[in-house]
């Protein structure tokens, strides 16, 4: 059966007038040219430093792009992408427009398009009307987190966090064959050097889980961000994947997905 759940903390940015692709391309980590209706993608925008300060999904009604996007960060990414806007022929807007998430089969409402992270995790929904949900957004979490897929200031930190450490190469968040945008360089050297120290993978306690740190022995080797029951999603240094883990008094242990390609830390 579908499950589909409302997602109230996500807001939905409108980019339209006849320069949007062009104008966000120069801006974010993926190809804005392959968004179409039906068809999603999974973006980021970056410091100039390439330190990551957003992500959302790019979907297209055909005559504009709709960003799917944090609610506590629409007005920053308005206003950050407003400042590149010179002569371009766009208009940014905060719409009323309400989000939504599909697993376990197809929706039938609103402007949908399957998640391009992993066909798991199902479509993003995109409607001027409120959700019709049958699961809590709870539950989408725990789905979310057992798949190890990242979910903004979740499970990232603005301008301290690089694309690479949270997966966004394999899941599909970076194009590596577009033409420049803000923050290329660094995101590409990390890629090329293989500079990845650590990574955003999933965990599992032995009981319930809270965002803190994570210890191998007395030495702080990662972070747990969000959670669900005893899951989480955790930065974990490397070079410690096999040491004894442990959080909050608790063993954990890392959860490796099928998806994640890790390197040598070195």
């Amino acid at each position: 059966m579908t499950q589909i759940a409302a997602l109230p903390d996500h807001a939905v940015i409108s980019l339209s007038g006849e320069d949007r692709a062009g104008f966000l391309q120069g801006l974010v980590s993926n190809d804005v040219t392959q968004a179409a209706p039906g068809r999603a993608i999974w973006s980021a925008l970056l410091t100039p430093q390439g330190r990551w300060l957003a992500d959302f999904f790019i979907l297209s009604d055909g005559t504009q792009l709709l960003l799917d996007c944090e609610r506590s960060q629409a007005d920053m990414i308005i206003q950050k992408l407003g400042r590149f806007k010179l002569r371009a022929k766009i208009v940014l807007a905060l719409t009323d427009w309400h989000v939504g998430v599909a697993w376990g089969g197809a929706p039938c409402q609103g402007i949908s398009a399957p998640d391009p992270r992993l066909p798991e995790a199902g479509f993003r929904i995109l409607s001027p009307t409120p959700i019709k949900a049958n699961a809590t957004e709870a539950k989408w979490q725990a789905h979310r987190i057992a798949l190890g897929l990242p979910d903004g200031s979740r499970d990232l930190e603005a301008e301290r966090s690089l694309l690479l450490e949270a997966g966004f190469d394999e899941l599909n968040g970076v194009s590596w064959s577009k033409g420049c945008y803000m923050g290329q360089e660094l995101t590409a050297r990390t890629r090329y050097r293989g500079l990845v120290k650590k990574r955003l993978l999933p965990v599992q306690g032995e009981r319930a889980l809270q965002p803190g740190k994570i210890f191998d022995g007395a030495q702080e080797v990662g972070e747990i961000r969000s959670v669900a029951g005893d899951r989480g999603l955790a930065f974990v240094r490397l070079d410690r994947l096999a040491g004894e883990l442990t959080a909050d008094g608790q063993r954990v242990t890392v959860q490796m997905p099928d998806w994640v390609k890790v390197k040598d830390a070195g």
